[in-house]
């Protein structure tokens, strides 16, 4: 049996430098399919899909809301030569009505332990139009490691720069933040894979910089205390999401190789000072991540924001603009104010404004969403500041003797990276 699974491309954030970051759940996916499966991955993003390649099964793993018009498009391209196509994933989940209308199968939810029973059913002529597995999570033990061996090692690095390989040790979030879909995709309990599992998969990667993609580090601090003791022997170094704010488990990550955070910066408290410069006394370097458009922000609190992010020498900024996924908090509530004003999906791309501000006009919004990447970046664009993050982590490799400088084969050429808003990671 054939199978072909594709990751759809998108439109890349406004102001962000290219860049490229093997995806996460296709491997994760691919880990669960029977090996007799002949299996091809395709990342539009940087491929070109051969519609003319003959499969039997097509898979479209969709993570971001905007990858759904493309995800449908070569949907219907398939279905139009008889291939059954079948979705799965982030967007799928947060879409699941609409995305039926446009596939042979849908699968929701997380599919360790599952999917033979769906190659079974497609193999006896009788696949299902739905397999809903929404908060029905496997058990942890299930999860294995990704199947990375599906992509092809060569696209991912950015100007010789070696990229970062992703990777996951737990699931679920309990904090619900108001702009996340995590709550609903994942449930609201967190949930540990064993530390020896994601240490096996981590001594796997041949790459020694991660991006470990929990939603975040600070939901059990024992666990981190174990898991970052656990990690120190393996020189990785690595990139997260938010890690507690506390000094054992901070200097524990730092020992670990933790290279960089994704923190959020939601004003301009003291707390946010503190935590900024606490990670940065770690020898952690800090990416904020800055949603813009939030009803307590108007124009001028925006710009009293950049300049508080230069007054604390942000290492790097992503801004986006508050943007209203399907089942997150923030979406019901705009419902309910009618404060919804477009949902044409290839526009949630977090860098245009979907919804009405409280504060502003959207098209002020729009302008502040310029400003505030023309202003924090007006010394040094996003590619110079990002180069000084890559410049600090290769000095760390060759003073422990990891460092390994990406060689190509051959040239390519490629389109433009992609951007992840955050909320829908």
């Amino acid at each position: 049996m054939k199978m072909t699974l594709i990751y759809p491309t998108w439109p890349k954030l406004d102001r962000q430098t290219e860049f490229y970051l093997p995806p996460h759940g296709p491997v994760c996916f691919a880990a669960t399919v029977p090996a007799e499966v002949d299996l091809t991955f395709v990342d539009e993003n940087l491929q070109t899909i051969d519609f003319e390649a003959p499969c039997d099964l097509v898979g479209l793993s969709v993570m971001l809301t905007c990858q759904l018009p493309r995800a449908f498009a070569i949907a219907a391209k398939y279905r139009a030569k008889g291939v059954p196509v079948i979705f799965g994933g982030i967007a799928v989940m947060l879409h699941a009505e609409e995305v039926a209308l446009h596939a042979d199968s849908v699968f929701l939810g997380e599919t360790e332990g599952r999917f033979e029973s769906v190659l079974a059913d497609f193999n006896a002529g009788k696949l299902k139009k739905l397999y809903d597995y929404m908060g029905n999570h496997p058990d942890m033990n299930l999860i294995g490691t990704a199947r990375r061996s599906i992509l092809d090692r060569e696209l991912y690095n950015y100007r010789g720069v070696q990229m970062l390989d992703l990777v996951h040790a737990s699931r679920g979030c309990r904090f619900d933040c108001f702009p996340c879909c995590t709550g609903f995709l994942g449930g609201k309990v967190f949930r540990a894979r064993p530390i020896d599992k994601v240490i096996a998969e981590m001594e796997s990667i041949q790459n020694n910089r991660m991006f470990i993609v929990d939603n975040s580090l600070a939901q059990d601090r024992q666990w981190l205390i174990d898991l970052f003791t656990a990690m120190a022997p393996l020189k990785k170094k690595w990139v997260s999401h938010p890690i507690l704010d506390d000094d054992q488990v901070l200097k524990l990550a730092a020992d670990a190789g933790a290279w960089y955070v994704y923190q959020a910066v939601f004003d301009t408290s003291d707390l946010i000072r503190n935590r900024i410069k606490r990670l940065k006394d770690h020898g952690i370097g800090v990416e904020g991540t800055i949603i813009l458009g939030t009803d307590d922000q108007d124009a001028d609190y925006i710009k009293r924001l950049v300049d508080f992010l230069l007054e604390v020498e942000l290492d790097v900024a992503e801004f986006t603009i508050m943007t209203p996924f399907p089942h997150s908090p923030i979406r019901a509530s705009l419902e309910r104010e009618g404060r919804i004003l477009s949902n044409n999906w290839i526009d949630y791309t977090a860098d245009k404004v979907v919804f009405q501000p409280k504060r502003m006009t959207p098209e002020k919004l729009q302008e502040m969403y310029y400003y505030a990447w023309d202003t924090f970046y007006a010394s040094g664009g996003h590619q110079l500041k990002m180069g000084y993050l890559f410049k600090n982590v290769a000095q760390r490799e060759i003073a422990d003797g990891t460092y390994h400088r990406y060689n190509p084969q051959r040239k390519r050429q490629f389109p433009r990276a992609q951007a992840v808003p955050l909320a829908e990671q």
